[in-house]
């Protein structure tokens, strides 16, 4: 273990992120706000966000959404559906609108009914991004019936992931929330125009946390968590200083009704405290050194962006957070680590 008391990073960013919209948008936004600078918004809202008019609209929501004197950035996708129009796209993308481009494979996971189920319909659109540098983030899962949910990660990547960047091999992909020792090993060998993300949750929970000595629905998220073996995997490409693995943390609020449902909506919320668990992982790992390029700087590098000035310092010490944070619709539960970090945020400066 390290014996620092203090560290310092530039301020992060969270590559994938659940906002929602109206009342829970209002509650969660502040959580993300105060420690990210920045933050790709997942466009799968009801009715989805399709067209650059749609991002446009939902970029205000969340901007008027802040609360005063806060510092982000929202940086907005469109659903990829197989209407959807390459100009369009394209035209959101020049206006410095959009920063990416969202895959769900039809009925993946929450409102992905809108999603992809012929490839060849979206072949333009891809096409297009290509031309133009703009990511297609990756949603990687089948939604084969016959295939078993701990395998639908492994099985898009051989399916789906892999052909598709064979036709179009200048686009630009983001395998997002990776989950398995195949999506890391997939990155590892095709070092052009890929990058993943990984979540905080996965790098803390396997499928045994979700499953033995009784079910607990706070830590069911799709993708699934999986074995050990994976969730090591995931901790050591995490914590390697490899630049093309940095954070998205999937951070999806689900007030607890939804949850805790015989069909319990899938997702962990963990923007309250996702920068003290990541601490705590990274000190496990005697890897300190490398959270300031997985949290700050690997993401801003793949997505061409300049790196953000602004500071922020964990000290070590446990966080004093809250377990749930209220809405009008009721609580949302934060996500339990299963250990009481030893960090927590203790500064942020602007510059």
């Amino acid at each position: 273990m390290s014996t620092i008391d203090h560290l310092t990073l530039r301020r992060p960013d969270d590559w994938h992120l659940h906002l929602r919209d109206g009342d829970m948008l209002r509650a969660v936004l502040p959580w993300t706000a105060r420690d990210f600078a920045r933050a790709i918004i997942m466009p799968n809202l009801v009715p989805p966000v399709v067209t650059g008019a749609d991002a446009e609209a939902y970029r205000a929501r969340i901007l008027a959404a802040l609360p005063e004197g806060a510092d982000f950035t929202p940086l907005m996708t469109l659903y990829l559906t197989e209407a959807t129009e390459a100009e369009d796209v394209a035209r959101a993308h020049a206006s410095g609108l959009v920063t990416a481009v969202k895959l769900y494979p039809a009925g993946a996971t929450t409102n992905s009914a809108s999603g992809v189920t012929d490839f060849a319909r979206v072949q333009g659109v891809l096409e297009r991004m290509a031309e133009i540098g703009l990511p297609l983030c990756v949603h990687g899962e089948v939604t084969d019936p016959a295939v078993d949910i701990f395998d639908r990660e492994a099985v898009f990547i051989d399916r789906v992931l892999d052909p598709l960047r064979r036709r179009v091999p200048g686009l630009k992909v983001v395998m997002e929330h990776i989950t398995t020792s195949q999506g890391v090993d997939y990155v590892k060998a095709h070092p052009e125009h890929l990058g993943a993300t990984i979540t905080t949750h996965h790098l803390v929970i396997n499928r045994n946390h979700i499953l033995a000595g009784g079910i607990r629905p706070h830590y069911y998220c799709l993708p699934v968590a999986k074995r050990e073996e994976h969730r090591l995997a995931l901790r050591a490409a995490a914590t390697s200083g490899d630049a093309r693995f940095f954070l998205g943390t999937d951070s999806a609020p689900h007030t607890d009704p939804a949850k805790l449902q015989p069909c319990g909506c899938a997702g962990c919320f963990t923007a309250p405290n996702t920068l003290p668990i990541l601490a705590h992982v990274f000190e496990e790992e005697g890897a300190l050194g490398q959270l300031e390029g997985f949290a700050s700087l690997n993401g801003s590098t793949f997505y061409g962006l300049p790196p953000n000035e602004a500071r922020i310092t964990l000290t070590r010490g446990a966080p004093d957070l809250p377990g749930q944070i209220e809405t009008p619709d009721g609580p949302v539960t934060v996500f339990d680590p299963g250990f009481v970090p030893n960090w927590h945020v203790s500064a942020r400066s602007s510059c």
